[in-house]
């Protein structure tokens, strides 16, 4: 391996280490169906989204429930002395992608088949949490306060 590859997979190694996700492979549902549930939980906190998961009525939302309450474990197990509570996670990416389909042919009028396609699913979750910098925020403000009374001044 070269040296720039070698730099190169462990900046990935890194990264990687830093974040938290679960997949699910080959799940028996339509990835539309599963799309479904995924917007109502992209970029919620942690605990909203286990409750709306929790409730829904949609066969998709127990997976994805169990899902997310493995990416929990995986955060868990990368950073054992943190609380859950105090770590302010929530759900920074879902995504969707179509797996196999299975096709199976129906009968159909006049002799004729129909194929059926029984599609399946991939799901990616990835979770984070949220970085609170309250100090950035505050010089942004002082300095269009700031600019707004130079220009007053001109007039």
């Amino acid at each position: 391996m070269g040296v720039r590859k070698r730099n190169r997979a462990e900046i990935l190694k890194e990264a990687k280490r830093n974040t938290y996700f679960a997949k699910l492979n080959n799940c028996p549902t339509s990835p539309r169906k599963m799309r479904l549930v995924a917007d109502m939980i992209r970029g919620s906190g942690v605990e909203s989204a286990l409750h709306t998961l929790k409730y829904s009525p949609k066969e998709a939302s127990g997976r994805l429930y169990k899902l997310l309450l493995s990416a929990i474990a995986n955060w868990q197990s990368k950073n054992e002395n943190a609380r859950i509570e105090e770590s302010n996670l929530f759900v920074s990416e879902v995504f969707v992608d179509s797996a196999r389909q299975l096709k199976r042919i129906r009968p159909a009028p006049q002799g004729r088949a129909h194929r059926i396609r029984k599609r399946s699913n991939h799901v990616t979750l990835i979770i984070g949490d949220y970085l609170v910098d309250e100090g950035d925020y505050g010089d942004e403000v002082d300095e269009v306060e700031e600019t707004a009374e130079i220009e007053g001044n001109k007039e």
